[in-house]
């Protein structure tokens, strides 16, 4: 039996899921894989969101309808302003994740 995809996507981590919804909520046939159905939306041993370089890339991605954001919103443990005492320029929102609810909540969408 040959099945035919429009988008095959390979990793189910953060950029992977990114991919294969964007392309799903497009109208193509998506198909992702991943080796472990356990480390979909894995989170290393820091699990935060945000910060002054991943932020940029996190308002990015939710700028074109991503998920990161809306996930981090709801399982957040903690959110934080960095860099308070410098100037705006340089001050950024970090959330904590708990791990396991944002693996669920991807998991889920």
């Amino acid at each position: 039996m040959v099945q035919e995809y429009d988008v095959v996507v390979i990793g189910a981590g953060h950029a992977g899921i990114e991919a294969g919804l964007a392309s799903a909520r497009r109208g193509a046939k998506t198909l992702m894989l991943t080796i472990n159905l356990d480390n979909i939306a894995f989170m290393p041993c820091n699990p935060s969101v945000g910060g002054p370089a991943k932020g940029i890339v996190v308002r990015e991605i939710d700028a074109l309808g991503g998920q990161m954001a809306k996930t981090i919103d709801k399982t957040h443990i903690q959110m934080r302003m960095l860099n308070t005492g410098k100037g705006p320029a340089v001050r950024a929102l970090r959330a904590q994740a708990d791990k396991v609810l944002y693996q669920q909540e991807m998991k889920r969408v």
